[in-house]
Protein backbone atom coordinates (compact mmCIF):
# COMPACT_ATOMS: atom_id res chain seq x y z
CA UNK A 1 0.00 0.00 0.00
CA UNK A 2 1.30 3.51 -0.79
CA UNK A 3 2.50 6.03 1.76
CA UNK A 4 0.07 8.81 2.73
CA UNK A 5 1.70 12.20 3.39
CA UNK A 6 -0.87 14.01 5.53
CA UNK A 7 1.44 16.93 6.32
CA UNK A 8 0.35 19.88 4.18
CA UNK A 9 3.77 21.53 4.19
CA UNK A 10 5.86 18.48 3.20
CA UNK A 11 4.62 18.34 -0.44
CA UNK A 12 5.36 22.03 -0.98
CA UNK A 13 9.06 21.17 -1.16
CA UNK A 14 9.91 19.76 -4.58
CA UNK A 15 13.08 17.98 -3.45
CA UNK A 16 11.24 16.14 -0.66
CA UNK A 17 8.52 15.01 -3.03
CA UNK A 18 11.12 13.67 -5.43
CA UNK A 19 13.08 11.86 -2.72
CA UNK A 20 9.96 10.24 -1.27
CA UNK A 21 8.48 9.13 -4.60
CA UNK A 22 11.84 7.68 -5.63
CA UNK A 23 11.44 5.23 -2.74
CA UNK A 24 7.63 5.06 -2.67
CA UNK A 25 6.35 5.73 -6.23
CA UNK A 26 2.68 5.49 -5.22
CA UNK A 27 2.90 8.02 -2.38
CA UNK A 28 -0.11 10.35 -2.09
CA UNK A 29 0.08 13.91 -0.79
CA UNK A 30 -2.21 16.31 1.04
CA UNK A 31 -2.54 19.07 -1.55
CA UNK A 32 -5.13 21.14 0.35
CA UNK A 33 -2.58 23.50 1.89
CA UNK A 34 -4.15 22.91 5.32
CA UNK A 35 -3.79 20.32 8.11
CA UNK A 36 -6.38 17.56 7.75
CA UNK A 37 -8.75 16.93 10.65
CA UNK A 38 -11.43 14.50 11.70
CA UNK A 39 -13.27 12.73 8.91
CA UNK A 40 -11.09 14.36 6.24
CA UNK A 41 -7.97 12.89 7.83
CA UNK A 42 -9.60 9.46 8.16
CA UNK A 43 -10.55 9.47 4.47
CA UNK A 44 -7.05 10.52 3.44
CA UNK A 45 -5.30 7.83 5.50
CA UNK A 46 -7.69 5.03 4.67
CA UNK A 47 -6.05 2.23 2.66
CA UNK A 48 -2.46 3.13 3.69
CA UNK A 49 -0.18 1.31 6.08
CA UNK A 50 2.43 4.10 6.40
CA UNK A 51 1.95 7.81 6.92
CA UNK A 52 3.95 11.01 7.35
CA UNK A 53 2.18 13.51 9.59
CA UNK A 54 2.92 17.03 10.81
CA UNK A 55 0.28 19.07 12.63
CA UNK A 56 -2.47 16.46 12.31
CA UNK A 57 -4.16 15.24 15.51
CA UNK A 58 -3.75 11.47 15.84
CA UNK A 59 -5.90 10.23 18.73
CA UNK A 60 -7.55 6.98 19.76
CA UNK A 61 -10.57 7.61 17.51
CA UNK A 62 -8.33 8.16 14.49
CA UNK A 63 -6.30 5.01 15.09
CA UNK A 64 -9.51 2.99 15.55
CA UNK A 65 -10.94 4.39 12.30
CA UNK A 66 -7.89 3.44 10.20
CA UNK A 67 -6.49 0.24 11.75
CA UNK A 68 -4.54 -0.43 8.54
CA UNK A 69 -2.08 2.35 9.44
CA UNK A 70 0.87 0.59 11.08
CA UNK A 71 3.64 3.21 10.84
CA UNK A 72 3.51 6.96 11.49
CA UNK A 73 6.67 8.97 10.79
CA UNK A 74 6.70 12.49 12.24
CA UNK A 75 7.54 15.48 10.07
CA UNK A 76 8.94 17.81 12.73
CA UNK A 77 9.78 17.29 16.37
CA UNK A 78 6.62 18.09 18.37
CA UNK A 79 4.70 15.04 19.61
CA UNK A 80 1.84 16.79 21.40
CA UNK A 81 -0.47 16.08 18.45
CA UNK A 82 -0.07 12.28 18.77
CA UNK A 83 -1.64 10.12 21.49
CA UNK A 84 1.31 7.78 21.94
CA UNK A 85 -0.51 5.47 24.35
CA UNK A 86 -3.39 5.07 21.89
CA UNK A 87 -0.86 4.32 19.16
CA UNK A 88 0.79 1.69 21.32
CA UNK A 89 -2.54 0.04 22.12
CA UNK A 90 -3.37 -0.03 18.42
CA UNK A 91 -0.04 -1.53 17.46
CA UNK A 92 1.03 1.58 15.54
CA UNK A 93 4.75 2.31 15.40
CA UNK A 94 5.45 6.04 15.78
CA UNK A 95 8.87 7.13 14.48
CA UNK A 96 10.48 10.44 15.42
CA UNK A 97 13.90 12.07 15.01
CA UNK A 98 14.69 14.44 17.91
CA UNK A 99 16.60 17.69 17.49
CA UNK A 100 16.44 17.75 13.70
CA UNK A 101 15.46 21.45 13.62
CA UNK A 102 17.46 22.61 16.63
CA UNK A 103 19.68 25.11 14.79
CA UNK A 104 16.80 26.78 12.99
CA UNK A 105 14.75 27.30 16.17
CA UNK A 106 17.79 28.35 18.19
CA UNK A 107 18.78 31.00 15.64
CA UNK A 108 15.25 32.44 15.66
CA UNK A 109 15.43 32.58 19.45
CA UNK A 110 18.66 34.56 19.28
CA UNK A 111 17.06 36.88 16.72
CA UNK A 112 14.20 37.48 19.16
CA UNK A 113 16.67 38.24 21.93
CA UNK A 114 18.54 40.84 19.90
CA UNK A 115 15.34 42.39 18.51
CA UNK A 116 13.89 42.77 22.01
CA UNK A 117 17.12 44.00 23.61
CA UNK A 118 17.68 46.64 20.91
CA UNK A 119 13.98 47.55 20.44
CA UNK A 120 14.43 46.97 16.71
CA UNK A 121 10.76 46.54 15.76
CA UNK A 122 9.26 49.59 17.54
CA UNK A 123 12.14 51.81 16.43
CA UNK A 124 11.84 50.63 12.82
CA UNK A 125 8.09 51.28 12.97
CA UNK A 126 8.69 54.77 14.33
CA UNK A 127 11.15 55.52 11.53
CA UNK A 128 8.74 54.27 8.86
CA UNK A 129 6.08 56.59 10.27
CA UNK A 130 8.41 59.59 10.26
CA UNK A 131 9.53 59.56 13.88
CA UNK A 132 13.25 59.66 14.63
CA UNK A 133 13.19 57.63 17.83
CA UNK A 134 16.30 56.83 19.82
CA UNK A 135 17.10 54.47 22.65
CA UNK A 136 19.73 51.85 22.09
CA UNK A 137 18.48 49.23 24.53
CA UNK A 138 20.96 46.76 25.96
CA UNK A 139 23.51 44.22 24.76
CA UNK A 140 22.93 40.50 24.75
CA UNK A 141 26.55 40.08 25.78
CA UNK A 142 25.87 41.56 29.23
CA UNK A 143 22.52 39.83 29.78
CA UNK A 144 21.73 36.88 32.02
CA UNK A 145 19.76 34.40 29.90
CA UNK A 146 17.55 31.79 31.56
CA UNK A 147 16.77 28.69 29.49
CA UNK A 148 13.75 26.65 30.60
CA UNK A 149 14.32 23.25 29.03
CA UNK A 150 17.87 22.35 28.06
CA UNK A 151 17.25 19.63 25.50
CA UNK A 152 18.38 19.79 21.88
CA UNK A 153 17.21 23.37 21.18
CA UNK A 154 17.97 24.62 24.68
CA UNK A 155 21.56 23.39 24.50
CA UNK A 156 22.09 25.08 21.13
CA UNK A 157 20.65 28.34 22.48
CA UNK A 158 22.96 28.08 25.47
CA UNK A 159 26.03 27.67 23.25
CA UNK A 160 25.05 30.61 21.06
CA UNK A 161 24.43 32.82 24.10
CA UNK A 162 27.77 31.86 25.60
CA UNK A 163 29.41 32.82 22.31
CA UNK A 164 27.93 36.30 22.77
CA UNK A 165 29.30 36.41 26.31
CA UNK A 166 25.98 36.08 28.14
CA UNK A 167 25.65 34.51 31.56
CA UNK A 168 23.46 31.42 31.10
CA UNK A 169 21.14 29.79 33.64
CA UNK A 170 19.22 26.60 32.90
CA UNK A 171 16.36 24.65 34.39
CA UNK A 172 15.43 21.13 33.32
CA UNK A 173 14.02 17.98 34.91
CA UNK A 174 17.06 16.17 33.46
CA UNK A 175 20.50 16.83 34.93
CA UNK A 176 22.81 17.71 32.04
CA UNK A 177 25.76 18.10 34.40
CA UNK A 178 28.48 17.40 31.83
CA UNK A 179 27.01 19.90 29.35
CA UNK A 180 26.60 22.52 32.07
CA UNK A 181 30.24 22.15 33.13
CA UNK A 182 31.57 22.21 29.58
CA UNK A 183 29.69 25.37 28.61
CA UNK A 184 29.69 27.27 31.92
CA UNK A 185 25.91 27.02 32.33
CA UNK A 186 24.51 27.26 35.87
CA UNK A 187 21.58 24.95 36.65
CA UNK A 188 19.01 26.52 38.99
CA UNK A 189 15.45 26.04 40.20
CA UNK A 190 12.76 27.48 37.93
CA UNK A 191 11.74 30.25 40.33
CA UNK A 192 15.38 31.30 40.77
CA UNK A 193 15.84 31.41 36.99
CA UNK A 194 12.74 33.57 36.53
CA UNK A 195 13.85 35.96 39.29
CA UNK A 196 17.46 36.34 38.13
CA UNK A 197 17.30 36.29 34.31
CA UNK A 198 17.16 39.33 32.06
CA UNK A 199 15.85 37.12 29.25
CA UNK A 200 13.81 33.95 29.79
CA UNK A 201 13.36 31.55 26.87
CA UNK A 202 11.34 28.34 27.03
CA UNK A 203 12.26 25.17 25.15
CA UNK A 204 10.18 22.39 26.69
CA UNK A 205 7.66 20.07 25.00
CA UNK A 206 3.97 20.67 25.63
CA UNK A 207 2.38 18.12 27.94
CA UNK A 208 0.33 18.09 31.12
CA UNK A 209 3.36 19.06 33.21
CA UNK A 210 4.34 22.07 31.09
CA UNK A 211 0.98 23.52 30.05
CA UNK A 212 0.86 27.12 31.33
CA UNK A 213 4.09 26.52 33.25
CA UNK A 214 4.78 30.22 32.79
CA UNK A 215 1.60 31.55 34.41
CA UNK A 216 0.66 34.76 36.22
CA UNK A 217 2.43 33.94 39.52
CA UNK A 218 5.62 32.99 37.68
CA UNK A 219 5.49 36.09 35.50
CA UNK A 220 5.34 38.07 38.74
CA UNK A 221 8.75 36.64 39.63
CA UNK A 222 10.40 38.20 36.58
CA UNK A 223 12.09 41.59 36.58
CA UNK A 224 10.04 44.45 35.07
CA UNK A 225 13.04 44.98 32.77
CA UNK A 226 13.10 41.35 31.60
CA UNK A 227 12.00 39.74 28.33
CA UNK A 228 10.16 36.44 27.76
CA UNK A 229 10.49 34.29 24.61
CA UNK A 230 8.49 31.24 23.55
CA UNK A 231 9.64 29.43 20.40
CA UNK A 232 8.64 25.99 21.67
CA UNK A 233 4.88 25.30 21.78
CA UNK A 234 1.77 27.38 22.29
CA UNK A 235 0.16 26.65 25.66
CA UNK A 236 3.40 26.67 27.64
CA UNK A 237 2.95 30.38 28.42
CA UNK A 238 -0.38 31.64 29.76
CA UNK A 239 -1.15 34.17 27.01
CA UNK A 240 -3.76 36.10 29.02
CA UNK A 241 -1.36 36.51 31.90
CA UNK A 242 1.37 37.60 29.49
CA UNK A 243 -0.94 40.16 27.88
CA UNK A 244 -1.73 41.64 31.29
CA UNK A 245 1.94 41.77 32.29
CA UNK A 246 2.87 43.61 29.10
CA UNK A 247 -0.11 45.98 29.26
CA UNK A 248 0.70 46.88 32.87
CA UNK A 249 4.41 47.21 32.10
CA UNK A 250 5.32 44.52 34.59
CA UNK A 251 7.44 43.00 31.83
CA UNK A 252 9.62 44.90 29.36
CA UNK A 253 8.70 42.80 26.36
CA UNK A 254 8.02 39.35 24.94
CA UNK A 255 8.29 37.41 21.70
CA UNK A 256 6.53 34.27 20.51
CA UNK A 257 6.66 32.11 17.42
CA UNK A 258 3.93 29.79 18.73
CA UNK A 259 0.43 30.31 20.12
CA UNK A 260 -2.19 28.27 21.97
CA UNK A 261 -4.44 28.65 18.90
CA UNK A 262 -2.87 29.07 15.46
CA UNK A 263 -3.45 31.41 13.75
CA UNK A 264 -3.74 33.31 17.06
CA UNK A 265 -7.11 34.72 18.10
CA UNK A 266 -5.83 36.75 21.06
CA UNK A 267 -5.42 40.02 19.18
CA UNK A 268 -4.99 41.92 22.43
CA UNK A 269 -1.63 40.21 22.87
CA UNK A 270 -0.64 40.91 19.28
CA UNK A 271 -1.48 44.59 19.71
CA UNK A 272 0.85 45.10 22.67
CA UNK A 273 3.63 47.47 21.47
CA UNK A 274 6.28 45.49 23.35
CA UNK A 275 5.22 42.14 21.86
CA UNK A 276 6.89 40.59 18.81
CA UNK A 277 5.11 37.67 17.14
CA UNK A 278 5.94 35.47 14.15
CA UNK A 279 3.74 32.83 12.43
CA UNK A 280 5.38 29.61 13.67
CA UNK A 281 8.46 29.93 11.47
CA UNK A 282 11.02 28.43 13.86
CA UNK A 283 11.54 25.30 11.77
CA UNK A 284 10.79 26.87 8.39
CA UNK A 285 14.30 27.53 7.13
CA UNK A 286 15.31 25.74 3.95
CA UNK A 287 17.86 23.69 5.88
CA UNK A 288 15.42 22.65 8.61
CA UNK A 289 12.65 21.73 6.18
CA UNK A 290 14.99 19.42 4.27
CA UNK A 291 16.34 17.87 7.46
CA UNK A 292 12.85 17.25 8.89
CA UNK A 293 11.55 15.87 5.60
CA UNK A 294 14.47 13.51 5.10
CA UNK A 295 14.17 12.33 8.70
CA UNK A 296 10.47 11.61 8.13
CA UNK A 297 11.25 9.64 4.95
CA UNK A 298 13.93 7.65 6.76
CA UNK A 299 11.57 7.04 9.66
CA UNK A 300 9.22 5.07 7.43
CA UNK A 301 11.84 2.31 7.57
CA UNK A 302 13.28 3.23 10.99
CA UNK A 303 16.62 4.30 9.54
CA UNK A 304 19.21 7.01 10.12
CA UNK A 305 18.70 7.53 13.83
CA UNK A 306 14.91 7.77 14.00
CA UNK A 307 13.43 6.56 17.28
CA UNK A 308 10.53 4.15 17.60
CA UNK A 309 8.35 5.57 20.37
CA UNK A 310 5.77 2.79 20.54
CA UNK A 311 6.02 -0.97 20.43
CA UNK A 312 3.75 -3.14 18.36
CA UNK A 313 1.32 -5.41 20.22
Amino acid sequence: MPVAVASHSFPKHHALRQELTARYPNAVFNETGQPLRGADLVRFLRGHDKAITGLEVLDAALFAAVPEVRVVSKYGVGLDMIDLEAARRGGVSVRWTPGVNRQSVAELTIAFMIALCRRIVPLATDLREGRWGRGGGRQLSSATVGIVGCGHVGKTVAQLCRAFGSTVLAHDIVDYAEFYREHAVRPVALDVLLHDADIVTVHVPLDSSTRNIIDAPRLELMKPTAFLINAARGGIVDERALTAALAERRLAGAAADVFSVEPPIDHELLRQPTFLGTPHIGASTEEAVLAMGRAAIAGLDLEHGSLELTSKT
